[in-house]
Parts: structure tokens; C-alpha cells; sequence
């Protein structure tokens, strides 16, 4: 697909990664492994607690088409298609989840120079529409994120965004929950070397006149390891390091602690990837 505004789910997408990516409180260990033919099996297990969830995802790749089937411990297998370009700029997605007879969903995604759209319908008698679109260039960019359910006949999501990029800067500014809750986001590159990066986030709810900023920066040490970290006005501080110690495999330690009762035990995430 060709450069343009990208989708709507782009817009302040970088500032998202940089103060919410990678960070976690649970126990994450995913291995993934290939076959002679080129079917990749990732099997991940998860410790929440006291609760372990694990699931098994099986990836196979044929020209343009993906195929993803994943089953986990609750039995549930979800199933997903992707057909990548069947015309040019254009890709089509199916899902479902078994034994979920209403989770069936068709969407398509469209890339031009100027602009992106995504549109989705459940499979279903009633189903949910969805409908995102954004129109512009890579530097400035304006959308919307609509859901209409077709069985009550409201509409269920109604948001809109702007988005300005340019060489090391980008910022965006969501209006979401029907003019509910307004998002302002600001990711900013301060050393492309050594992959320095600073970002803030700002959330205002006009319903509870809340206001949650919340800040932070990143840093690779050297070409393989890199350390994150954030705080909010809460007082929840947060950090994490990631290191590469064979390609494609990653382990990350986070951890999150409460500056306004530091008495209680901080919370720590431990995460491996491992990889061929």
C-alpha cells in the first residue's frame, strides 16, 4: 500500500506505543517456532496472579493470503483471513470466534495517497456497522471512527481526529465517547541515534472534569537494548527495559509503583519472546 494518511487507528498511534507499549504487571513467556513449510506456531502462556491463560496461534502464508487460528484455554478458537492487496491498495479481512455465532465480521481497508478507509459489517441477521475514514497527506490528517448498530438504530461510536506529523514531531487530537472524553497527544524525536524520544498524552473527560496527563520518554542504551518510562499525574510511575539477546527475541522487565503510597508493593512484568 502506497504512503499517504494511513487509518484512523495512525492517528497519535507513536505517542500510544511510546507511553503504553511494552508495559505490563503480568508474566508473559511466547515462544514461536517454524515448520519445514513455513507455518509459524506461536504458543503464549500468561500469568495473571493467580489465574494462567495460554493460548496457541498457527500463521500460514500463501502468496497474499494470511491465515491466522488461534485456540485457547477456554476452548474458544478464533480464526482470522487477511487477503493483502487483491487490488491495488486494498485489504480484506474475516474473522470469527467458535463457538460465537455472531462473531463473524468482514472488513475491508483502503489505502490511497490521500486518504484511508476502513469498513466493517458483522455477519450477522442485525449486525454492527463500522465505518472509519481519514482524508490529508502524511503531515496533516483529519478523520472519523464511526458504529452504527443496525438492531437498535443508534449509533453507538461517533469520534473524530486531527493528526500533524512532520520530520521529528507529531501531534493529534482526538474527540471520542460522543464528545465525551477529548485526547491530546504529543510524541516528539529528540535523538534519532540512539532512538531518544520524548511524548505526553492529555485526557480530559467533560462529564467528570477529569484530567489525566501522563508523560514520558525512551532511550536505546546500545543497538540492542533500550529502557522506557513514564508518569502520570497520579503519582503511577512506570518503567521498563527491553533487551534483543538474539534477533527476534526479546525479554522486557517493567515495573510500576505508586508515588502517593509508596508503601505498597510495586508491581513487576516480566516478558520473554523467544524466536528462530
Amino acid at each position: 500500500m502506497g504512503k499517504g494518511p494511513g487509518l484512523y487507528t495512525d492517528i497519535g498511534k507513536r505517542a500510544r506505543d511510546l507511553l503504553y507499549k511494552d508495559y505490563q504487571s503480568d508474566h508473559k513467556f511466547t515462544v514461536t517456532t517454524y515448520t519445514s513449510t513455513g507455518v509459524a506456531i506461536t504458543s503464549t502462556g500468561i500469568k495473571k496472579g493467580e489465574l494462567f491463560i495460554a493460548d496457541v496461534n498457527t500463521q500460514l502464508k500463501n502468496k497474499n493470503i494470511t491465515t491466522d487460528v488461534k485456540v485457547d484455554t477456554n476452548s474458544r478458537l478464533f480464526a482470522t483471513v487477511s487477503i493483502d492487496e487483491p487490488a491495488p491498495g486494498l485489504k480484506a479481512i474475516f474473522n470469527f470466534v467458535v463457538p460465537d455465532q455472531r462473531s463473524g465480521k468482514l472488513e475491508l481497508q483502503y489505502q490511497h495517497e490521500y486518504s484511508g478507509i476502513s469498513t466493517s459489517i458483522g455477519l450477522t441477521a442485525n449486525p454492527v456497522v463500522n465505518f472509519s475514514g481519514v482524508v490529508g497527506t502524511p503531515l496533516l490528517a483529519l478523520g472519523t471512527d464511526l458504529s452504527y448498530d443496525t438492531a437498535s438504530g443508534n449509533l453507538t461510536k461517533c469520534n473524530a481526529g486531527v493528526s500533524f506529523a512532520n520530520a521529528d514531531l507529531i501531534a493529534a487530537v482526538t474527540l471520542n465517547e460522543k464528545g465525551q472524553n477529548l485526547n491530546a497527544s504529543y510524541y516528539h524525536i529528540v535523538s534519532p541515534l540512539t532512538n531518544t524520544a520524548v511524548g505526553a498524552e492529555i485526557a480530559h473527560s467533560f462529564s467528570t472534569n477529569e484530567n489525566t496527563l501522563t508523560i514520558g520518554t525512551q532511550k536505546s542504551l546500545d543497538p540492542l537494548t533500550s529502557i522506557k518510562a513514564r508518569i502520570n499525574n497520579h503519582g503511577k510511575a512506570s518503567a521498563l527495559i527491553q533487551h534483543e539477546w538474539r534477533p527476534k527475541s526479546l525479554f522486557t522487565v517493567s515495573g510500576e509503583v505508586d508515588t502517593r503510597a509508596i508503601e505498597k508493593s510495586a508491581k513487576v512484568g516480566l516478558s520473554v519472546a523467544l524466536k528462530p
